[in-house]
């Protein structure tokens, strides 16, 4: 698969471009900044954004390329982060380490979803707040972007299931106009996610 986001990543241009993601964007500005992970990050422009807002960034992906251009970006905004070449298999931080964790569009293998994501659970400090948005089962019918497989998208059931730990979740499904980079552009079926620890 890394072969695949590498030949995506490979060109100067940002498939998905270098503005954050909206719904990041607005969830972290009510938020003091701590510890924050971005796991599946791509080519980093939400980790940088995290980082211009004063978080600390640690942030993982299977891509050389989406590692390069994310550190070439954190470069020219004056800011530095934490980029590891992982997959989620393999990606390690200690126990309760995050204040907190962001996964967007991040679609997983869905014979491992709920694994990883209760993986991904145990970094998160006690009070530590989850935010997800990724696409749902709906986008199957959009040209907006997201995985072509039904498997790989998301279902409100999927998450309140893998998520069932967290409280004061709110799970919504909804439909947005995308403008991100050439990948994600029109209107678009995403779920989203929000939860504390």
């Amino acid at each position: 698969m890394n072969n695949f986001w590498d030949e995506r990543y490979k060109t100067n241009d940002y498939a998905y471009g270098i503005e954050p993601n909206n719904f990041l964007k607005d969830q972290l500005k009510n938020m003091l900044p701590g510890n924050i992970l971005f796991p599946a990050e791509g080519e980093g422009r939400n980790a940088v954004y995290a980082a211009t807002k004063g978080w600390q960034v640690k942030a993982f992906d299977s891509s050389i390329e989406g590692k390069r251009k994310a550190e070439l970006l954190a470069s020219k905004k004056g800011v530095s982060i934490d980029y590891r070449i992982a997959d989620y298999e393999f990606a390690e931080f200690p126990v309760g380490s995050f204040d907190c964790i962001a996964l967007i569009f991040a679609h997983i293998n869905p014979v491992k979803r709920a694994e990883y994501h209760k993986k991904l659970l145990s970094f998160l400090k006690p009070g530590g707040t989850l935010i997800l948005e990724g696409f749902s089962k709906n986008q199957i019918n959009n040209t907006s972007g997201g995985p072509s497989t039904i498997d790989l998208l998301f279902s409100k059931v999927d998450m309140k299931n893998d998520f069932s730990s967290l409280s004061k979740l709110n799970i919504t499904d909804s439909e947005i106009i995308l403008n991100e980079g050439a990948f994600h552009q029109g209107l678009a079926s995403v779920i989203r996610v929000v939860g504390i620890k």
